[in-house]
C-alpha cells in the first residue's frame, strides 16, 4: 500500500490512547512514526488498520499502559551519589 501524504497539520496529526473500564485492552492511534516504529519493532505489535494518510491503530493490554509519575526531584549529593553508582557500574560492565 503506497502512503499518500497527509492533508494534516502538525497540530492535527495525534496520537490517541484511549480504553474504557469493560475491556483488558487499549486502542493507541498515531500519526508520529516515532510511536509506530517503537510499537511495531519494540513491542512487535502489528497494526490493526492504516488511514492511508500516515495514521495506525493498534490494541495493546491495558496493563502495559503505565500512570504518569512525578519526577524525582533529586538534591545535588543525592544526584551526585547516582551518577558515582553509574560510574562505577559502567566501569564494571566494560570489557576493558
Amino acid at each position: 500500500m503506497t502512503e499518500r501524504i497527509s492533508p494534516l497539520t502538525n497540530e492535527e496529526r495525534e496520537t490517541i490512547i484511549s480504553f474504557d473500564e469493560t475491556t483488558a485492552l487499549a486502542h493507541i492511534f498515531t500519526y508520529s512514526k516515532r510511536w509506530q516504529k517503537h510499537l511495531e519493532t519494540r513491542l512487535e505489535l502489528k497494526p490493526l488498520s492504516d488511514n492511508g494518510f500516515g495514521g495506525r491503530d493498534y490494541e495493546i493490554p491495558k496493563s502495559r499502559i503505565s500512570l504518569p509519575r512525578v519526577p524525582k526531584k533529586l538534591s545535588p549529593e543525592q544526584r551526585e551519589l547516582l551518577a558515582e553508582r553509574l560510574r562505577k557500574a559502567r566501569v564494571k560492565k566494560s570489557p576493558n
